[in-house]
């Protein structure tokens, strides 16, 4: 659903909210599940709070246990009662050419993409639904490795079918076997890669290295000016690998209107999930294809 003032015929805010719902956390209304952000986008001050004052609503009457907006700076209202900037948004402003990416990079960067360029075994092409497989493939078999349920393939393919000329994907092979991929999403400036992932066993090749200076690359033909690595902790692992490429830190203020309960307890690091991640590591990976998608639909 989405809610928007309006001045006369011109919008002047939006904030776009998703009912999630699942037995395990119960319901949320979030802007947005998936992205990273998405919150109230409005002119002014007094129509921001309009916004969050109608969401607040519609949470009361949803029953629902939690509000989430994920905001980029801070929103007041007196029923945001929660701010959660425990990860910040990792972005690089990229340059007009290729040749000056490379040369703003730290030599130990550069070896490392050096290696997978000269090694004659290992390919990157860019494709479509003709790459959804393998890309799906990698995502779900490094989603059972970290104990999270993978998002359904038709999201994917959805978003191709939407996205015609901004959605690709970019896959690394090594001797004709997909081993890293990562799927792009050209915005208005600005490239996301919201999924991306490699499989472990090959990380010696440095196969996920070569898939991002290509994803960098393709950036930079396409005429855009910054690209989104996605949210980190900071100092977390995921964060120094970004961080490594020169990308910025970039506020993540996620708010809540808390009803019911703690807006922690549906994080992994929450600790009360240890045991199920655990036993999910453990399981093959075609049955958290089958199962994973309606768990992670009640997942905010």
């Amino acid at each position: 659903m989405f809610l928007w003032t309006c001045n006369g015929d011109r919008i002047t805010g939006v904030l776009p909210l998703m009912l999630i719902s699942g037995p395990i956390f119960g319901r949320f209304l979030a802007s947005q599940p998936y992205l990273n952000t998405g919150g109230v986008l409005a002119d002014s001050q007094a129509e921001s709070e309009l916004l969050i004052e109608k969401a607040v609503s519609l949470a009361e009457q949803m029953n629902v246990k939690h509000l989430e907006l994920r905001h980029e700076q801070e929103h007041h209202h007196r029923e945001l009662n929660v701010t959660n900037t425990e990860k910040v948004h990792m972005r690089l402003a990229l340059p007009q050419t290729c040749e000056e990416l490379w040369d703003g990079l730290k030599s130990k960067v550069r070896s490392q993409i050096r290696k997978p360029l000269n090694d004659e075994q290992l390919t990157c092409q860019f494709g479509r639904e003709d790459q959804l497989h393998a890309f799906y493939s990698i995502f779900c078999r490094n989603m059972r490795d970290l104990g999270t349920p993978p998002f359904p393939r038709s999201l994917f393919a959805e978003m191709l079918t939407r996205f015609p000329d901004e959605a690709e994907i970019c896959t690394v092979q090594l001797n004709g076997q997909p081993v890293a991929s990562g799927f792009l999403l050209h915005g208005p400036g600005t490239t996301l890669i919201p999924s991306a992932s490699s499989l472990r066993e090959f990380n010696r090749t440095s196969c996920n290295m070569l898939m991002y200076w290509h994803a960098l690359k393709r950036s930079i033909e396409r005429g855009q000016s910054e690209f989104d690595f996605g949210r980190s902790s900071v100092d977390a692992g995921t964060h120094r690998f970004k961080k490594q490429w020169g990308s910025r830190e970039h506020p993540a203020v996620w708010q809540y209107y808390s009803r019911h309960g703690d807006v922690s307890d549906a994080r992994r690091n929450s600790g009360k999930f240890d045991r199920v991640i655990a036993a999910w590591q453990k399981l093959p990976v075609w049955v958290t294809k089958l199962i994973g998608p309606t768990i992670v639909r009640g997942i905010p």
